[in-house]
């Protein structure tokens, strides 16, 4: 045998062994995907608990009935392939997927979206947001192995709208009955796209793809997950954002503060989306039971003379549109007024002297009565409200008022003050994809009514566009609610709230439904 012979085939074993080994190496897997959290929630139950947070994640571990498309608003195929409504509005029947499985190996049926509704509604459970979001609901039950009913007890307009969110979605019934409400949270299952690993309180959430997922919507662009595995770590601490990113830490992350996302939009590793968030503006409710914001005068004062324009500069870097009253323009704008309020301190100075509140002896405090002009203002602590206020006492004080200024530390300690109503006004705003969500917040028994304002009118007109299944009139209702807001001035509207996006440009760009904060993970992968 010669050399070059011999050296051929040893050459040869070498690449054949080389071939073997690698076959039998274990094959990279799909990168794992940091996410960064800006609230950590107190509950990630979607069916118990009510924050917009535990969305994030938790969008992608279950599918939901109806899906609304992000840009038409139009409501989609998802568990239900098809609806009826009857005629009344009192029934909703949903023919259901025959192929959907659970990630703990049970079927989806019929029967287990029945137990889903009976677990959001049961008393002992205490849904903070779930329970409401089904209205006047009266029972679901099995018509058919994979026929759903719901019956209500009136007609409830929003009821796609919130059959379409993850508050809503559809959870394994075995799993329910297993973990019950205390300890579901550590140990969801549901027929998303991702699986539910792990919740470690204040620490991280951890998902990971479900291989057999094989019934997305249509919302969706991929038909499976590339990603194998999502860690969303927590990040409450605005200054602490776009620090995460340069560190390495996430690859993406919202609600990053407007001068450090237009810092980073100007460095090629990172690309900045705004995203529009629909519902209520960052708003301040004024109290219509507390002098001297009981006065109209005064609360259409206030109003005047505050530059919204100036703040949304100052504070969001004109990232965000001046809010034009009680609902966002996205998706509200054929709602909303053509323009938004403009400040004007000569028209507030001169209500309050109409209003009799005068600076009697110039020591640049208007007062009535002998009692100086008081505002007592308190705000949460989350959405730039601490920022907003302070330049609220600003504009208020040169106006002549004293301002007494309360960050709360959190929503309870902001419900409990609401309550006391040892207040001027108050920073408040919920979410949501349908004007429905104003009723909580002007029905004069509304949960949130903490302008206090009381009006027959604006109560039967908030009842009927609940019930109201015609959009042309449903729309001409939430004018008219609009309208009656703003002529009582129960509120200070500033910005529309959009949620500033900042992530890595080896991440594909990412996509959200409808509802705006929620992430479709399924459609994100690492660009090669």
């Amino acid at each position: 045998m010669n050399v070059s012979f011999k050296a051929a085939t040893v050459i040869t074993i070498i690449l054949i062994l080389g071939l073997s080994i690698a076959s039998c190496q274990p094959q990279p897997t799909p990168a794992t995907l940091r996410y960064g959290l800006t609230l950590a929630p107190s509950g990630l139950d979607p069916h118990i608990h009510a924050s917009a947070e535990l969305g994030i994640p938790l969008h992608s571990v279950y599918d939901t009935l109806v899906v609304r498309h992000p840009e038409s608003g139009e409501f989609l195929p998802s568990l239900a392939l098809h609806w009826d409504i009857s005629t009344d509005g009192l029934f909703y029947t949903f023919d259901l997927r025959r192929d959907v499985i659970f990630h703990d190996g049970s079927r989806f049926d019929a029967e287990a979206a029945v137990a889903n509704f009976e677990y959001i509604i049961d008393p002992d459970h205490n849904s903070q947001k779930a329970a409401a979001m089904l209205g006047p609901f009266k029972q679901a039950e099995a018509l058919d192995p994979y026929k759903l009913q719901i019956t209500l007890e009136e007609p409830f307009s929003p009821l796609l709208d919130s059959l379409s969110q993850v508050y809503l979605g559809m959870a394994s019934p075995d799993a329910l009955a297993e973990w019950g409400p205390s300890e579901y949270q550590f140990h969801q299952v549901g027929t998303g796209p991702y699986r539910f690993i792990e919740y470690i309180p204040n620490d991280r959430i951890v998902l990971e793809r479900y291989a057999n997922y094989d019934w997305g919507s249509a919302i969706y662009q991929n038909k499976t997950a590339t990603l194998e595995r999502v860690e969303f770590l927590f990040y409450e601490d605005e200054a602490t954002r776009a620090l995460a990113l340069e560190r390495g830490e996430v690859d993406i992350i919202g609600e990053v503060p407007p001068q450090d996302a237009l810092r980073l939009s100007q460095d090629s590793a990172y690309k900045l989306l705004t995203v529009p968030i629909p519902g209520q503006p960052l708003q301040f409710f004024f109290n219509t039971a507390k002098s001297p914001t009981d006065d109209l005068i005064v609360r259409q004062a206030l109003q005047y003379a505050v530059d919204r324009s100036r703040i949304i500069q100052t504070i969001f870097g004109n990232l965000s549109p001046v809010a034009k009253g009680p609902l966002s323009s996205y998706p509200f704008a054929t709602l909303m007024p053509d323009h938004a309020q403009v400040s004007d301190l000569a028209a507030a100075t001169s209500r309050l002297e109409r209003s009799g509140w005068v600076d009697s002896n110039g020591d640049g405090i208007r007062e009535k009565n002998q009692q100086d002009l008081m505002i007592d203002l308190i705000v949460p602590p989350w959405g730039s409200n601490p920022e907003t206020a302070q330049l609220l006492k600003v504009d208020w004080e040169s106006l002549g008022a004293v301002v007494n200024l309360e960050v709360v530390p959190s929503f309870g300690t902001l419900k409990q003050r609401a309550t006391e109503g040892n207040f001027h006004a108050i920073g408040l705003n919920f979410f949501g994809t349908d004007p429905d969500l104003l009723r909580s917040f002007y029905l004069s028994d509304g949960v949130y009514n903490w302008s206090k304002f009381q009006s027959d009118q604006l109560d039967g007109l908030l009842r009927q566009g609940a019930i109201d299944r015609d959009m042309a009139m449903r729309n001409d209702v939430y004018r008219q609610v609009i309208d009656l807001i703003s002529a009582q001035a129960l509120i200070l509207p500033v910005r529309d709230y959009v949620n500033l996006i900042v992530y890595r440009s080896s991440l594909s760009t990412p996509q959200f439904s409808a509802q705006g904060w929620f992430p479709h993970l399924i459609d994100l992968e690492f660009e090669s």
